[in-house]
């Protein structure tokens, strides 16, 4: 018997996904795990069936109340149009409810209280004044007169600790956006989904974003690593659905969390031929940590040592994630990147999570937007990717973002053309920054230019105070003797500077596990931009090395880098910069000292030698014992003494090392007391190279 998914019916006879399972449940006593679940044929029969009947009942019932309108609004006529009378207006029901409100101790004034009514004050003074009591506007009030007052004007007031200023002079703005979500559910409508393809390198996320959007970028990617975050936008059965494309390489966990927090669904993608790696429990873990629904994505599925069943199995047990084929609730669609198999499928299930999920927007006025990447561009200036979460934002609009402001001069779409606005879920490249936008804000459109150069300065100001508190400690003479007595851990100094604020974020992330107990790594700058004479300054100062991420040194700079013996590294790839900082870190190790054992022997008989000291004839058992070596001497199983040698002789000859079996004479350095049949075990201290122990 043939099986059909919820969402499926629910497509068939038109019905939101998530009415019609609501529908089963309340109206049939169907209980489904979600849209994925599965309804027999017979079931789906009679539920259409039932369907039928009820609309019959729906429509008679609605016939017969047409009826009954018509036959009252004849009788209506037929009264007496003489008794007709005015009626007073039905008091609106909650009229006098009584409402709660929350007021700080320092809030305790009769403005302020007023405020939190949505009152004018001079209306709880006239309130007042019929109950015999004075008030005057702005005036301080008692615990005991805030609760007289509220309760006269139907409220109930809870007094809570005076209020902290909030750091962050845009926090109205925020409290705004907090408050509209809160109290005005029903104005916010359906936007298109913004989709987040995580995954290992290497398992085809940039090729399956290329194949949805039509374009190729790949073979132009250094390393095949996708060169900055960008969004693209495309439309499916007249839907559209934004997506944001993240980097590839596993150490750009800090952008992909970023794209998660900025993401409604996430596309986890594994290869068919390669399964679940490492770096896709981690791309799992920051989706799952983000709350998003994930649809799993199986690619390469073309590939002849492809295995989808052993992939699923490794979903299971290294992800918990079960395939709705399987029972589970974990969409996992298969498909071929390269090719395109599937691909309309995996689109087909975006738009039906989109439609269960409910994500929705406040559709128009002022914009709200996040920022997924931010850099200075040589002829354009400082420019960001945005994605607009809500509102519509507007060529001329002002904005802030963080602790930068500026104006919207223009926009420009994934297609490369000007656009004057960009509404919910669009992608937009924004120009008019003042300065490059911190990658981690959120873009506020406000009504003035004023106001958001005050907000922007305000921020700023509070940052050069933070900044200035982090105080660079100076070590002194007495900190350098104490710091070699207690054998202080070894300091690597790094600049940074990268082309993208969201590269900083990801070698930062990237470097920060490579922190281990033995090195401590300190990025003692990061920046965006070319490397500059200030940042040679800064390393020679620090005594550090500058790391440099898809960008340039001029001449000028590099001569003075070479003046001041400050090494320059630039790179392309993560993999080479990684790898490289790793042996530079194990290059600053001092080697470790081991104890090796090189074999062992037997006294068999013992010399007195005047002058000189017992000699023992040792018989050489196993391995080799060395001029430089050192010797244990055990009696009866028990330890007699640990020496080294003063002396090493084959025959006559002085030697630097004898090997079983040979015998040889052996003089130990200050200890004489010896005896026939005592048990030797050679060994010597070997220095080797130490392995840093990074963290996990």
């Amino acid at each position: 018997m043939s099986k059909t998914r919820v969402y499926e019916m629910a497509k068939d006879i038109g019905m939101n996904t998530k009415d019609f399972i609501q529908l089963l449940k309340n109206e049939f006593n169907i209980k489904v795990k979600s849209h994925m679940s599965t309804l027999e044929d017979d079931t789906v029969e009679a539920i259409l069936d039932l369907m039928e009947e009820e609309n019959k009942k729906k429509i008679a019932k609605k016939e017969t109340t047409k009826n009954l309108k018509k036959d009252s609004k004849s009788k209506e006529k037929n009264e007496n149009n003489s008794k007709k009378e005015v009626e007073p207006p039905i008091k609106p029901e909650g009229e006098n409810k009584i409402e709660e409100i929350i007021i700080a101790q320092d809030e305790l004034k009769l403005d302020k209280l007023a405020q939190k009514m949505g009152k004018n004050q001079n209306d709880l003074i006239k309130a007042m004044f019929m109950q015999g009591i004075v008030l005057r506007p702005g005036q301080d009030l008692s615990p005991e007169m805030v609760e007289d007052i509220a309760l006269n004007m139907n409220y109930l007031v809870t007094i809570k600790e005076a209020s902290k200023v909030s750091s962050d002079p845009a926090q109205h703005i925020i409290n705004k956006w907090d408050e509209y979500y809160k109290y005005n559910s029903k104005k916010l409508k359906i936007r298109p989904p913004v989709v987040t393809v995580m995954g290992h390198v290497d398992h085809g996320k940039t090729t399956l974003l290329d194949n949805i959007r039509g374009e190729s970028v790949a073979e132009s990617e250094a390393g095949g690593i996708t060169q900055s975050i960008g969004a693209y936008q495309v439309e499916y059965n007249n839907k559209k659905i934004t997506f944001i494309d993240t980097p590839g390489h596993e150490a750009f966990t800090e952008m992909r969390a970023r794209g998660a927090q900025a993401t409604d669904i996430v596309i986890l993608i594994v290869a068919a031929d390669d399964g679940v790696m490492p770096q896709t429990i981690e791309a799992y873990n920051h989706a799952k940590d983000a709350g998003v629904p994930i649809i799993v994505a199986i690619n390469k599925v073309d590939k002849p040592n492809a295995n989808v069943e052993l992939t699923k199995q490794q979903m299971v047990a290294k992800l918990n994630l079960i395939p709705e084929d399987w029972g589970g609730d974990t969409i996992t669609v298969e498909i071929s990147a390269k090719s395109g198999k599937g691909i309309e499928d995996l689109l087909e299930m975006i738009l039906l999570v989109s439609e269960v999920e409910e994500i929705k927007c406040k559709p128009n006025g002022n914009a709200r937007a996040v920022i997924i990447d931010s850099k200075l561009d040589k002829f354009l200036g400082p420019i960001a990717t945005v994605i607009v979460k809500d509102g519509v934002l507007k060529t001329g609009d002002f904005f802030i973002a963080g602790s930068t402001h500026g104006k919207v001069r223009r926009m420009l779409d994934d297609k490369g053309k000007t656009i004057k606005a960009a509404g919910p879920s669009t992608p937009v490249q924004l120009l008019g920054f003042d300065e490059v936008a911190d990658m981690h804000s959120i873009l506020y459109v406000v009504d003035t230019l004023d106001e958001a150069r005050n907000i922007s300065s305000i921020k700023k100001e509070m940052l050069n105070i933070q900044n200035q508190r982090i105080s660079k400690k100076h070590v002194k003479l007495e900190d350098l003797m104490k710091m070699m007595e207690e054998d202080q851990k070894k300091v690597l100094n790094i600049v940074l500077k990268a082309s993208t604020f969201g590269e900083i974020e990801a070698l930062k992330n990237s470097i920060s596990k490579l922190q281990n107990k033995d090195i401590d790594i300190e990025v003692i700058h990061a920046g965006i931009g070319s490397i500059t004479n200030s940042d040679v300054m800064l390393a020679s100062a620090s005594d550090a090395v500058i790391m440099g991420f898809r960008v340039k040194a001029d001449s000028k700079t590099i001569k003075e880098a070479e003046k001041e013996g400050i090494q320059i590294k630039k790179y392309d790839i993560i993999f080479n910069l990684i790898d490289d900082l790793k042996k530079a870190l194990q290059g600053m190790l001092d080697p470790e000292e081991k104890e090796e054992i090189t074999g062992s022997g037997k006294i068999k008989e013992v010399f007195k030698i005047k002058k000189v000291g017992n000699i023992a004839g040792v018989q050489i058992l196993e391995g080799f014992v060395t001029r430089n070596g050192k010797v244990r001497i055990y009696r009866n199983g028990g330890l007699v003494n640990d020496v080294s040698i003063e002396s090493l002789k084959h025959y006559k000859d002085e030697v630097k090392m004898v090997d079983a079996p040979k015998e040889c004479g052996i003089k130990f350095e200050n200890f004489d007391d010896i005896s026939s049949g005592d048990e030797l075990e050679f060994y010597r201290y070997v220095q080797i190279e130490r392995q840093l122990d990074f963290n996990k």
